[in-house]
């Protein structure tokens, strides 16, 4: 569901009602008539919806996050909200830049497009800017020949969906100036280069049973999940293009299991 095109069809629906009564029927209706439900009720929820409209398109947006690929960073359940403007101010709903503020850096999580299927919103960390190259061999990531310094944080274990127990090992791992927390399990491959798919530039990568490298293309990103074996990203569906960014996710908002996590910020 597109639920910025529902709100635009909202807006200009109830605005051209507006519109239509402020400067034609008013002026046929006599002092003191009541004005007709259908032009009360959409002249109520025009200036409502316009505010929602614009914070959600150039301010901040709410996602829901639904699946375990970025835990122990994220919770299936967390409400968080998205900084829209930080990496630009678009459209929206075709999402074309209008300005320029900052670019993605390494370390942020942010809120995409999914390329395969722009209608869907994903939400994964920067490992690769534009330029970079990443090699990720044994679980490890080197970024343009440096190691990524990880340091260990002791046995982390969850259920999934579905009853199943998963034990993993947590890891410090700092990409640039951000220091957070990913998840591995030492016995599960650091990619199976069977799911990986045909995508655009496909050509940067190279992939085996050990593990992968790829250079990251101009107006590009490469993003993984902090559940680094539980994680549907770059290394299968590729890079994503700057112009599916959504926005930098910044604050966890509501969690109806875990009310704690309410106000933490997003590292």
């Amino acid at each position: 569901m597109n639920f910025a095109l529902i709100m635009f069809v909202l807006l200009v629906g109830t605005g051209a009602v507006w519109l239509l009564d402020h400067y034609v029927l008013r002026r046929g209706r006599t002092a003191g008539q009541a004005e007709p439900w259908w032009i009360e009720y959409p002249k109520s929820f025009f200036p409502v919806i316009l505010i929602v409209f614009v914070l959600r398109s150039f301010l901040v947006e709410p996602f829901k996050i639904p699946s375990g690929s970025m835990l122990p960073t994220l919770l299936v359940g967390d409400f968080i909200l998205v900084n829209k403007f930080t990496y630009g101010i678009r459209l929206p709903i075709v999402n074309v830049k209008l300005v320029d503020v900052n670019l993605p850096q390494r370390g942020e999580v942010m809120v995409f497009r999914y390329p395969e299927n722009p209608s869907l919103d994903y939400i994964k960390r920067v490992v690769g800017v534009p330029g970079d190259r990443i090699d990720y061999r044994n679980k490890r990531l080197t970024i343009n020949g440096e190691p990524v310094k990880v340091t260990p944080g002791g046995e982390f274990n969850y259920v999934e969906s579905g009853l199943n127990f998963v034990s993993t090992q947590r890891f410090e791992e700092m990409l640039g100036t951000a220091r957070h927390a990913i998840l591995v399990q030492p016995d599960v491959p650091g990619v199976q280069p069977s799911g990986v798919r045909a995508f655009p530039f496909r050509d940067n990568c190279a992939y085996n049973d050990g593990g992968f490298a790829c250079t990251v293309p101009a107006g590009h990103y490469f993003l993984m999940g902090d559940n680094r074996d539980s994680s549907s990203d770059s290394r299968y569906w590729g890079f994503v293009p700057e112009a599916n960014i959504v926005g930098k996710a910044f604050l966890i908002w509501w969690n109806f299991d875990e009310i704690r996590r309410v106000g933490q910020s997003i590292k």
